[in-house]
């Protein structure tokens, strides 16, 4: 499973005619009904990369919509957040920290939340899909740390403190029993959930936060790390990565561009195009009530709600 993660970066601009490229006027009027929708991304992966997923994924949007479409990847989520703000994007793909904090300042609203494939304790996928992911403690088999108490006084690796599963949510969760990580234990960032497993894996960590179930990440490399390392604890729920409009944007329009993109990824090309783009199955409807947990952890770990 791949995060829209709190963790990439880069530009690149992409038009639904594709083969051009064009950058997003800041003068862009926030009509409701906007004759061409510019839809926002946050990167996984390169610029290059990015782009040459995200261009076909445009055309088809563009077809169902009958109306031009302008892609987008941004640098980071905050940008997402401010370019739907200040209009400059119409949609924009945010991971649940991203999406409240868009909502808070915006008012912009989600429309659909990605669905993947259930993942087992051995890490491999269940039939059954859903909306959202945990978070995971892990730590190796043959370590002295047997449970979250003996987590004091340990190395952690963690992600940025805006990562939902490699930060928030497993600080929020070890501080409701009582294990104050911040406080007690030394937190180590690492750059990537794979550098948390790998962390753990050599012995340069104690335990790792990492999201549901990173260690596919390595396991080519490091075909042993499911015998190697387990899961200590896992967090509550976590919602799944967001599609949503900033608020001046029409509902009907709204409405128009979600059942866009839940037929696409129901067609065996879109399928795989939102696969190869952010490793998702597909969409599904979503409201704000969803992300009150997210509020919960935010407020809790940062003070920010």
């Amino acid at each position: 499973m791949k995060k829209i993660a709190s963790s990439a970066a880069i530009v690149a601009a992409v038009g639904s005619i594709l083969g051009t490229a064009a950058p997003i006027l800041a003068s862009a009027a926030q009509t409701s009904n906007p004759k061409t929708i510019r839809v926002g991304f946050v990167p996984s992966s390169n610029a290059t990369t990015m782009e040459s997923r995200a261009k076909p994924l445009g055309t088809l949007l563009s077809k169902e919509l009958g109306r031009k479409v302008v892609v987008t990847v941004s640098t980071d989520y905050n940008s997402i957040v401010e370019s739907l703000g200040s209009g400059k994007i119409d949609i924009g793909f945010l991971p649940p920290d991203g999406y409240v904090q868009a909502h808070k300042q915006y008012g912009a609203r989600v429309l659909l939340q990605t669905v993947r494939n259930g993942v087992n304790s051995d890490g491999s996928l269940q039939k059954k899909m859903v909306s959202w992911y945990r978070a995971l403690v892990v730590v190796r088999r043959d370590s002295k740390v047997r449970n979250v108490k003996d987590l004091r006084g340990k190395n952690i690796a963690v992600q940025d403190v805006t990562s939902s599963s490699g930060y928030i949510f497993p600080v929020y969760y070890l501080k409701n029993r009582g294990v104050d990580v911040v406080k007690n234990s030394h937190l180590v960032t690492v750059k990537g959930h794979d550098q948390g497993v790998l962390a753990v894996e050599n012995k340069q960590a104690d335990a790792a936060f990492i999201f549901q179930d990173a260690r596919n990440l390595v396991k080519k490399d490091v075909p042993n790390v499911f015998k190697d390392t387990k899961v200590l604890a896992e967090t509550m729920k976590i919602p799944n990565d967001t599609v949503t409009a900033r608020k001046t944007l029409s509902k009907s329009l709204d409405n128009r561009i979600s059942n866009a993109f839940i037929k696409i990824a129901k067609t065996k090309k879109g399928n795989k195009l939102v696969e190869n783009l952010y490793d998702i199955a597909g969409f599904a409807k979503s409201k704000n009530s969803n992300f009150a947990v997210v509020r919960k952890a935010d407020n809790a770990v940062t003070g920010n709600k």
